[in-house]
């Protein structure tokens, strides 16, 4: 073979791979507008909203026969998302894995997730149960979703692009969010202007939620492509049986599940952050709609240029130490979190400033840190134990948080209870040894990680 073959081979595979990388992007920035318009801002104030005008006169709804506060619903309600990805993403990695065929459940959790998101524009009056159920489906699949688009991270990336391609994937997310945003910002608050009432303004916010979503999919759909199933079968041949090879396996790899646990501990505390801070934001300290959308977006704008610089900085010190200086940051701020003022717009936007900047790089890293612990073939049940610690073991987050508000009637001591999630987490973290958790996965290790 003549060296201007194997010249062009390589051209050709580094084109095809760039082509495939541009549209892995786009899924992040398909759903991410899920996680911001709808989780982070939208969905938490107007479905306790719509509980609390089915409570009775002590403040409390009964799904099921079961007494909560009105304001307690939603933060249950993530925590019943989540808990049902739990038993749906093993069966989703375990089919991408044993088929290759990653793309079809792709669109699949993609589209189930979108039209549950669009349907929310029926989310009215006293529907709070119909809202709890939308909730839990769409999250779930959102869950579901993300564990097979992980697991391309691997094979669209050598080693030295993933913390590279990994943080210009959120913020790519987070580019979008911010888009859509203004959009949202300018119908909720010239929600008069267009003859819709405010109620109807944030309906249509959180359906569009679900068009952009399901639209923008069709860009991933398109460039990336399935491999040929390079795992063995046999045990591994049916979802729960290779869920249990996919546990013996890691058993195999303590260090692998030592980052892991300390993963699943610190990302509860952002996760639940995310989708509490709204209604910390409206129901503490009494900020309206408009400040809390302009707060979000804030942190979206911060947060492109937060996954970006994060990423820069991994390339001097590694990613694990830039991952436990983003904990820091994130504990520090949670905690002056607890301080704020009532009805100050101001500092909850510089409470939003901190939280953009850390926000990104420290999921971004996180997702390109693992991917050098998963064992080639392996990618999509790897994956799917870490979106269990990603969204489908979140569940202890919203539910310390809605607890505390329930025992003590406060936002402040739930949102200070979040910080343990951050301080845990760190010690953890800084006690894997992620060289060797590479060596043990039987992967190349980077020169600096």
């Amino acid at each position: 073979m003549s060296t201007d073959t194997v010249r062009t081979g390589a051209a050709d595979d580094a084109a095809g791979r760039r082509r495939e990388q541009h549209g892995w992007y786009f899924y992040d920035w398909a759903c991410s507008v899920y996680s911001t318009s709808v989780l982070t801002v939208f969905l938490g104030p107007y479905l306790t909203s719509v509980a609390e005008s089915a409570a009775d006169a002590d403040g409390f709804v009964h799904p099921l026969g079961i007494p909560i506060r009105a304001g307690s619903f939603f933060a249950y309600s993530v925590s019943a998302s989540v808990i049902l990805s739990i038993f749906v993403m093993p069966l989703a990695g375990a089919a991408a894995d044993r088929t290759g065929r990653k793309k079809p459940l792709l669109a699949a959790a993609a589209y189930v997730g979108a039209t549950a998101t669009t349907g929310m524009f029926f989310l009215d009056g006293d529907r709070y149960l119909l809202g709890g159920f939308l909730l839990i489906v769409a999250n779930a699949s959102v869950a579901v979703s993300m564990v097979l688009y992980n697991s391309y991270l691997p094979q669209i990336a050598p080693p030295e692009e993933r913390d590279t391609v990994s943080s210009r994937g959120w913020a790519f997310g987070y580019a979008a969010g911010a888009l859509v945003l203004v959009a949202n910002l300018v119908l909720f608050t010239a929600h008069d202007s267009f003859g819709l009432s405010e109620g109807t303004a944030v309906r249509i916010c959180l359906a569009s939620a679900g068009i952009w979503w399901g639209a923008f999919t069709l860009v991933p759909l398109k460039r990336l492509r399935d491999r040929p199933v390079t795992s063995p079968k046999g045990a591994s041949a049916h979802g729960w049986g290779q869920l249990a090879a996919t546990v013996r396996d890691m058993r195999r790899r303590p260090r692998t599940v030592a980052f892991l646990l300390a993963y699943l501990v610190y990302n509860d505390g952002i996760q639940t952050v995310i989708s509490q801070a709204s209604v910390y934001g409206s129901e503490e300290l009494g900020l309206g709609q408009s400040t809390l959308i302009v707060a979000v977006l804030l942190v979206q704008l911060l947060a492109v240029g937060g996954a970006l610089g994060m990423g820069r900085l991994a390339r001097t010190y590694g990613a694990k130490r830039t991952i436990l200086g983003s904990l820091v940051a994130w504990t520090v701020t949670i905690g002056a979190g607890y301080f704020l003022p009532a009805g100050s717009s101001m500092w909850f936007f510089v409470l939003a400033a901190g939280i953009g900047l850390v926000l990104g790089g420290s999921q971004a890293l996180s997702r390109s840190l693992f991917s050098h612990l998963v064992p080639p073939g392996k990618e999509a049940e790897y994956f799917s134990a870490y979106e269990m610690s990603d969204r489908g073991m979140s569940w202890l987050g919203p539910l310390v948080f809605g607890l505390t508000y329930q025992l003590t009637g406060s936002y402040r001591d739930a949102i200070i209870s979040l910080v343990a999630f951050f301080v845990i987490g760190f010690l953890l973290l800084a006690r894997v040894p992620v060289r060797q958790a590479v060596r043990d996965a039987g992967n190349p290790v980077p020169d600096r990680i």
